[in-house]
C-alpha cells in the first residue's frame, strides 16, 4: 500500500500540526466529545500524524488510529505511545464491531475520489461500531476548494523551504494539492521531496444517500460554523454525526 503522503509525512506533520484542531475544537466538542464518555473506545478513521489523536487519548479516549499511509502512522506511533496505530485502507477495514464511536477530521474522507469508495469506507466504519454507536466525520463541499489558486504559497523555515498550490476542477469535482519540500540534509546539501494529493468534494445531500445505502440509522449533518468551527476550515465544510 502506498499513500501521497508518503512523501511528504514530515512536512504535513510539521506545517499542519496546528492549523485544524484549534478552529475545529468547539465543534469537536459538541459534536463529539460533549456525546463519547472518557474512557470509550474510539476508531480514529484517518488519523494522520496523530494531531487529533492526541486530543482524544489528553481525553481519556482508548484510541485505534488507522491511516493507508506507512510514514504518517511511522509518525503517529512514535508521538503517541498510549495509541494503537495500524496502516491500513478505509474502505476495507474488516474489524470486528468493538468500538464505542468513530470520528474522522480534516477533510481526510474527501481523498475518497468516488462515490463507490465513500461508500465502501461507511460500510467499513459501521462494521467495527458497536450497535448505536456514533460516527462523527466532516467532509467539504465545492465551496472549500473554490478558493483555491494556481499561486504557490511558499513557508521558509531554516532547514526546509515547502511550496503549496492547489487547483480545482468544478466538472470532476477533484482538487489538487501539490506539494515541494526542499531539506536541508548537510551544509550545502538539500533533499527535494513532492507530491501532489487529490481530494474530491461532497455535497451534504450525497453524503445523506451514502450514508443510508451503508446502513446508518440516523443522520445529522451540522454546517461547520453552526457547529462552532470558526476561521478557515469553516467554509464549505459540514460536519455529520451518524448512528451506527
Amino acid at each position: 500500500m502506498s499513500s501521497a503522503y508518503d512523501e511528504i509525512a514530515d512536512l504535513y506533520d510539521r506545517n499542519w500540526k496546528d492549523w485544524y484542531l484549534p478552529e475545529a475544537l468547539p465543534a469537536l466538542q459538541k459534536l463529539f466529545f460533549d456525546v463519547v464518555p472518557a474512557g470509550a473506545r474510539v476508531l480514529d478513521v484517518c488519523c494522520g500524524s496523530g494531531h487529533v489523536t492526541r486530543e482524544l487519548i489528553a481525553r481519556g479516549y482508548r484510541v485505534t488510529g488507522i491511516d493507508e499511509s506507512e510514514q504518517l502512522v511511522r509518525l503517529a506511533k512514535a508521538k503517541l505511545r498510549e495509541g494503537q496505530f495500524v496502516v491500513q485502507d478505509v474502505r476495507a477495514l474488516g474489524l470486528r464491531p468493538v468500538f464505542d464511536a468513530a470520528i474522522s477530521t480534516f477533510d481526510a474522507l474527501n481523498h475518497l475520489l468516488t462515490t463507490a469508495d465513500l461508500r465502501a469506507s461507511f460500510e467499513a466504519v459501521r462494521g467495527a461500531l458497536k450497535p448505536g454507536a456514533p460516527f462523527v466525520f466532516d467532509l467539504n463541499g465545492q465551496a472549500a476548494y473554490r478558493i483555491d489558486t494556481t499561486r504557490w504559497q511558499p513557508t521558509v523555515d531554516t532547514d526546509s523551504v515547502s511550496l503549496v498550490r492547489g487547483t480545482y476542477d468544478p466538472v470532476t469535482k477533484v482538487g489538487a494539492t501539490e506539494l515541494v519540500w526542499f531539506r536541508r540534509r548537510g551544509c550545502e546539501l538539500w533533499a527535494r521531496h513532492a507530491s501532489t494529493v487529490r481530494e474530491r468534494s461532497y455535497e451534504p445531500h450525497e453524503v445523506l444517500e451514502l450514508l443510508a445505502e451503508a446502513g446508518f440509522r440516523r443522520v445529522e449533518p451540522t454546517p461547520a460554523g453552526a457547529a462552532g468551527a470558526y476561521g478557515e476550515i469553516e467554509l464549505g465544510r459540514t460536519f455529520f454525526s451518524a448512528w451506527a
